[in-house]
């Protein structure tokens, strides 16, 4: 089914189906690779890096819902669904950066150490 050049996590198994990620352009698609209706959430390189500083935080993602279901599934972007062990992986992956590249400025979302500088009062002219 996937054609594009899709990456998964180094978490999920060799062979097994899992959630992947491609770039378009200036755009991040996901999907699930045993959805057999080829199901694709695209989405912005931004609202995918939202995504990923989520999972790594904790927090909601402002941008993408995931939504975990009473019978075990994952439904991401109300779009893709997943397994429960199938996000797992993913998000295992995304917490070890492995995904950090497919969104701008994922990596500075996550680890800002120190805040920006207050602008002085009178705009600092």
């Amino acid at each position: 089914m996937l054609v594009d050049n899709w990456q998964k996590s180094s978490y999920c198994g060799e062979g097994e189906s899992c959630v992947h990620v491609a770039a378009e352009g200036g755009s991040v698609k996901l999907t699930e690779s045993s959805d057999p209706g080829g199901v694709i959430l695209h989405t912005t390189a931004d609202a995918f890096a939202s995504l990923t500083h989520a999972l790594k935080t904790g927090s909601p993602s402002p941008y993408i819902d995931v939504a975990h279901t009473p019978d075990g599934l994952v439904r991401v972007g109300g779009v893709v669904t997943t397994t429960h062990e199938k996000w797992d992986a993913f998000v295992l992956g995304v917490r070890a950066g492995e995904f950090d590249h497919f969104g701008r400025g994922a990596a500075r979302q996550c680890n800002k150490l120190m805040p920006s500088s207050p602008v002085p009062a009178g705009g600092g002219r």
